[in-house]
């Protein structure tokens, strides 16, 4: 016991002399390119996360703007990193990929690359440079190229280093300042400098405690322009032509500096239902405020929503293609010519929508080639897809307006900005309120969008150049009811039949899942997910027809979810379909709990016991509820004679809950799961 205790307290002491001999070492260390030392390739795990797979040991950007005499400004962004790879895991952090924006003849260029790895062998470092066969270029789209590396000699240990320079025309446009990663980063200096004729916005996202520091500095320019001198050369002609003179000319100016200098930044880390981890991620946008060069006045560029909205909107790839009707006109006379009620009107047109125009899987809030071409090849993105119902909409006397829409994966719109939105749903306003449509979709219904595009709030453009904020989340819930009917035996082997009615939400995730070409993965998933149970007779109903409810069914044998324990029978009522763990693991979230759309599952269950057993205990039931009505769940069961009845009912009842309530949320889950999971235990008579 003696010897046991003082290992235990050696190393302690071993692991904080460690953190104590990491942490003055990062204070010391050298961040210079190429300065790699010894020090930094001996260390096993990063005293931010020792769980991490690799750690930023130090990165460095400065952007800044650069005038060329006779050219104009451009925008630089210079990048140093240094990068440790602990483990296996972390080799994906030497491959480094850098997207590049083009627009006709403006291209963004990569140069000044140099980067290298370094491994300790024999106790010297050993350096190896990147090689032109590391290096690769790919064209993404036709608005962005992506170059790309691949470190040489990479080994648990190595440590990567690169810097490389970005020469940008688009100098409104400056590419977010990332400080937090799914690694933990040592340290950060990070520089934002601007002349004084460009004044911009800073928004700040994260949860970080980011403070910069701002100075001015006195700096001038030189510039060549080229002015007109006068005179003539034709007197007798009693023409003057005009002759230009090359000026050169220094100008001063005050430079505006923002730096940041962060340290010890811990990664951001997978949470069950977050929306889009990025969303949270912290970092500093810049939004080009207005600009005002010498002897010229301001020229704002910082927008309203309305100035937004009339700019998409004048966009001759948006509102003019949302006024064409010419090209359906005729198909859609015939379609609606017997239809008066609003709500048959819309299905039939949503559904007509569907079936001539498949998704091209590309997004966009303007269209590529246009709603006419897309009508006749079958064919289009989303915004050729919806502006097109939308215009269908309209034309058959609804109330029928696009939507703006920021889809999960390209975040939340924190500032008046085109580029905030990627896409575009329909909207039709009727006597019960407004209805979203998404026709993208194959399996979407009616007020069912697709997950992507729930992401809080979009912007709904009316036709008199106005806009309004409307929720993205539906308000109704999906459900899945279940009905089992179980069999016991008194080896400890279940049988039984399931059948799951999907509904709303739940029936195009389901639809999703089990969809063309899916149904082997959907059922190997299904078998894997459920502790290796048997299926057989698994038949699927109404799959196809998105106006009825889709219904699953199978029957299975499971031998995995009973013990037999001398004369006793332990088991849980729910068998497979019990949830075993909490979701939710961490002490503490800041980000808000996204379950995408509000659900209900509610299931029933009929368990046959074996003969010759009697029921010794069974659970006591339960009723548990989140604060404001969020969400609620109950358990009962009931003993009537030989056969056991259990009733379980979840719900969640709004799509997102604050993380103020992650603690409650967390507790409910807890105590659901425990409920779960007791168990029945019969005894042998």
């Amino acid at each position: 016991m003696t010897i046991d205790n003082n290992f235990k307290s050696n190393k302690k002491i071993y692991i904080l002399i460690s953190l104590i001999f990491i942490s003055t070492f990062l204070v010391a260390q050298n961040n210079d390119y190429g300065k790699v030392s010894k020090e930094e390739l001996l260390q096993d795990f990063n005293s931010i996360d020792s769980t991490a797979s690799a750690a930023y040991l130090y990165k460095y950007r400065k952007t800044y703007f650069n005038y060329v005499s006779g050219v104009g400004f451009s925008l630089i962004t210079d990048v140093h990193e240094r990068i440790k790879i602990y483990n296996k895991e972390g080799f994906e952090y030497a491959t480094q990929k850098i997207r590049l924006y083009k627009d006709g003849n403006e291209i963004e260029d990569l140069n000044k690359l140099k980067a290298k790895t370094y491994n300790l062998i024999d106790d010297k470092i050993e350096e190896t440079s990147l090689k032109k066969d590391g290096k690769f270029k790919n064209e993404i789209s036709e608005n962005i190229n992506e170059e790309s590396f691949t470190m040489p000699n990479i080994k648990e240990g190595s440590i990567i280093e690169y810097k490389y320079s970005i020469t940008s025309p688009f100098i409104f446009n400056v590419d977010e300042f990332i400080f937090q990663h799914d690694i933990p980063v040592n340290k950060i200096e990070a520089f934002f400098e601007t002349p004084e004729y460009f004044v911009f916005r800073m928004n700040v996202k994260g949860f970080l405690n980011v403070m910069p520091k701002r100075e001015q500095f006195n700096k001038s320019l030189d510039y060549t322009q080229r002015v007109a001198s006068g005179g003539t050369t034709n007197a007798g002609a009693g023409q003057g032509l005009g002759r230009t003179t090359q000026v050169r000319g220094n100008v001063k100016y005050v430079s505006n500096v923002i730096s940041f200098d962060l340290n010890n930044i811990e990664p951001l880390k997978e949470e069950p239902f977050v929306n889009e981890l990025s969303n949270y991620r912290s970092g500093v946008k810049y939004e080009l405020s207005y600009t005002q060069f010498p002897n010229s006045s301001k020229e704002f560029y910082s927008r309203t929503w309305e100035d937004v909205v009339e700019t998409i909107y004048k966009n001759p790839s948006f509102g003019d293609e949302l006024r064409k009707t010419n090209y359906f006109k005729e198909d859609l006379d015939v379609i609606i010519k017997n239809l008066t009620d609003e709500q048959e009107k819309i299905n039939t047109i949503f559904s007509f929508v569907k079936s001539k125009v498949k998704w091209d899987q590309s997004y966009g809030k303007y269209t590529r080639k246009g709603v006419k071409q897309a009508y006749q090849k079958g064919v289009g993105n989303t915004a050729e897809i919806n502006l097109m119902l939308t215009a269908m909409l309209d034309y058959a006397n609804l109330e029928a307006n696009p939507v703006l829409v920021s889809t999960r994966s390209n975040g939340m719109p924190l500032f008046p900005t085109r580029e905030g939105y990627n896409y575009i749903v329909s909207s039709v306003r009727i006597n019960e309120g407004i209805i979203l449509l998404d026709a993208t979709s194959q399996n979407s219904l009616p007020g069912v969008l697709p997950i992507r595009a729930l992401n809080w709030e979009g912007r709904m453009m009316s036709k008199n150049g106005k806009s309004t904020i409307i929720n993205l989340y539906p308000t109704n819930k999906g459900s899945i009811q279940t009905f089992q009917n179980i069999t016991l035996s008194g080896n400890g082997t279940a049988v039984g039949k399931i059948r799951n009615v999907y509904k709303g939400h739940q029936a195009m995730s389901f639809r999703d899942e089990y969809g063309k070409d899916k149904q082997k993965s959907y059922l190997n998933q299904l078998v894997n997910n459920n502790d290796g149970i048997e299926i057989n007779n698994f038949e699927v109903k109404n799959n196809n027809e998105l106006a009825k409810l889709p219904i699953e069914s199978f029957d299975f044998t499971a031998e995995s979810e009973i013990d037999v324990v001398s004369d006793k029978i332990y088991f849980s009522p729910l068998l497979f379909l019990a949830t075993k763990e909490n979701p939710f693991k961490q002490e503490k979230r800041e980000f808000p709990i996204d379950f995408s759309f509000p659900f209900e599952n509610i299931s029933t269950t009929i368990i046959n016991l074996p003969e010759g057993y009697r029921v010794e205990s069974i659970p006591e039931a339960m009723a548990i509820a989140l604060p404001n009505g969020m969400g609620n769940f109950s358990y009962a069961i009931n003993n009537v004679g030989n056969v056991l009845q259990l009733k379980v009912s979840k719900k969640i009842n709004y799509p997102v809950v604050p993380a103020e309530f992650y603690p409650s949320l967390k507790e409910y889950y807890s105590k659901m799961v425990g409920k779960l999971n007791e168990k029945v235990v019969l005894t042998k008579i």
